[in-house]
């Protein structure tokens, strides 16, 4: 049964227990706080809509719709319902937001600094700075200034309040002063942000000063930035003066008040709060790309993957974030079933963005996980190209596409890749443990392998997988005394993983607690039932279980088990 028949099979299930027509609403009640806790906020709306037929006073299931709309980006339904409530005299942040979003929507400054006086703004973090802006929607620059520089005093608020401060002097054209607040000469340091670092470079291209543009920039984001940076950058170097456009006006600042709080509280705060700070930036300002992208990321956070592909579907494609909507949109598809509309989107971004290496690992990491080792191997490719073109190299793509040869067994290819990986990056624990354990499996450089996963254990003591290969590779060497604590460690670790189950087998037979081997070969079948691994041969297992470890390896013409002592 779908999740939407669901809840339609629980509404009229519980609207049928009830006595009488007059308890109707409670079916669909549940089945919207059933649909809110999933997420699924097209059925919550619905849901609670028929609630609202017939108990239209509901404070409590008016304040769920209001959000439920906001989820939706449907503000002016929200507001609708959102008046509603306030008609009954009831008070809620959540439905606030949609009012305070259409006043700022139709710049009723005046409507908009009553609404806060009076408490019934957006929240404690917005309504400070929303007021600033009415402020100067008003006209009254001193006024605005004078409530930012309250809000920078209190704990927490300074760089969020002088961020705005600066936007504000610029709006007036004030670019100076607003320089003076980016550079930290006449407020202290400011945290640079992307959106700050942006305003900033078009501030001082404004002021003329190319040169310190293109060197924030570059002290910033480095010398191969995103493409939104890099066509900043562009502009710059070509002689242009690049025009203030971060915020236009007062309007356009309240949308980047919601905007900024969104992305400052994605770390911290539940994704509702999130969600409905972007939707309420996008509503102000339909082309604030990145308030939809944020939405559209919080969406996929919160698995509402068509609501999240609908939102970064909207990304025009000429924007110079598109790349980034399209990277989520790809990675929404993939996590919902459709690899191959995943790799379609991320084809024809290579072919319209061929430069942009994210695109190209993006797509090798799609390959890779649908087991196209070699198209996977041929876009990690185009990306090492690139980054070398650039002097750029990256540890991660050298050892994302080591593990796709090592996977076609192309081991000269793999074993370069993963050394050069760990040039790089010498200590990763990831890269030391896969090349350690391939090793292993090979039987090659053991006491190599040895040493890679002990400093791989040493960095990640709690990872059942690298305990798993120190076991492991103890084992390969006839430690078996050692390798059984290892062993059983990684089992504590990952108790549903068929492979570590496999291995604890074949250490339990070495050391010749066979009932105990046995034991733990028929869990690794068992588990390999439910989560099949493709690193798992069952028929081995299953030879092993019939005939014993020892007779396995004889037929197989491997060494038989011999133990070593510590010495080796």
């Amino acid at each position: 049964m779908t999740h939407r028949r669901f809840l339609a099979a629980l509404a009229v299930f519980v609207t049928l227990g009830t006595q009488g027509a007059a308890q109707a609403p409670s079916g669909a009640y549940l089945a919207a706080q059933h649909a809110r806790t999933q997420g699924d906020f097209a059925a919550a709306a619905q849901y609670y809509a028929q609630v609202l037929t017939r108990d239209p006073g509901n404070v409590e299931v008016l304040e769920s719709a209001a959000f439920a709309y906001m989820a939706l980006g449907q503000v002016d339904r929200a507001a609708a319902v959102a008046r509603k409530m306030e008609a009954e005299g009831a008070q809620s942040q959540v439905a606030q937001i949609p009012l305070i979003v259409e006043a700022a929507q139709d710049e009723d400054w005046a409507g908009l600094l009553t609404r806060i006086e009076a408490g019934r703004g957006a929240g404690e973090l917005a309504d400070g700075m929303i007021a600033a802006w009415a402020e100067l929607g008003h006209g009254d620059m001193s006024a605005a200034l004078e409530r930012i520089d309250a809000l920078a005093e209190e704990q927490g608020l300074r760089n969020f309040a002088l961020y705005h401060k600066a936007l504000a002097l610029a709006v007036v054209g004030d670019f100076e002063a607003a320089d003076r607040v980016f550079s930290g000469e006449s407020d202290g340091q400011v945290q640079r942000t992307r959106s700050g670092v942006v305003a900033w470079a078009q501030v001082l291209s404004q002021l003329g000063e190319t040169d310190r543009a293109l060197s924030v920039l570059e002290d910033t984001f480095g010398s191969t930035p995103a493409p939104e940076i890099a066509n900043l950058r562009a502009r710059l170097e070509a002689g242009e003066t690049v025009p203030f456009t971060m915020v236009e006006g007062p309007r356009d600042g309240v949308a980047e008040v919601f905007f900024s709080l969104a992305r400052a509280l994605m770390q911290e705060a539940n994704d509702e709060f999130v969600l409905i700070y972007a939707r309420a930036a996008e509503a102000i300002d339909p082309d604030h790309v990145y308030a939809t992208i944020t939405a559209a990321e919080t969406l996929q956070s919160m698995e509402q993957y068509k609501l999240a592909i609908d939102a970064f579907a909207s990304v025009p494609r000429d924007h110079p974030a598109f790349h980034t909507a399209e990277l989520g949109r790809a990675e929404a598809l993939r996590t919902t079933g459709k690899p191959d509309a995943a790799a379609e989107v991320l084809a024809q971004l290579a072919g319209h963005l061929p430069e942009i290496v994210d695109i190209h690992v993006a797509a090798g990491d799609l390959h890779r996980e649908q087991e196209e080792y070699e198209e996977a191997i041929a876009a990690y490719d185009r990306a090492v190209t690139l980054l070398e073109e650039r002097d750029n190299p990256q540890w991660f793509v050298y050892y994302v596409r080591a593990i796709a040869h090592e996977r076609l067994d192309n081991w000269p290819e793999a074993e370069a890749d993963f050394r050069r990986a760990l040039d790089l990056n010498p200590d990763h624990p990831q890269v030391l443990n896969y090349l350690g354990y391939t090793m292993v499996e090979k039987g090659v450089n053991l006491d190599e392998a040895l040493d890679m996963i002990e400093r791989a254990v040493a960095a990640r003591p709690d990872s059942g997988y690298i305990v798993d290969s120190l076991g492991w590779v103890l084992y390969r060497l006839g430690r078996y005394d050692e390798a059984i604590g290892h062993m059983e460690r990684a089992a504590e670790l990952m108790p549903t993983d068929p492979v570590v189950n496999d291995h604890l087998g074949d250490v339990l037979w070495a050391v010749e607690r066979k009932t105990e081997a046995r034991f733990q070969w028929r869990r690794a079948l068992s588990l390999h039932e439910t989560t099949p691994s493709p690193d798992l041969g069952p028929e081995r297992v299953r030879r092993k279980l019939e005939v014993g470890l020892d007779k396995v390896l004889h037929d197989e013409g491997a060494e038989p088990l011999r133990m070593v002592d510590d010495g080796g």
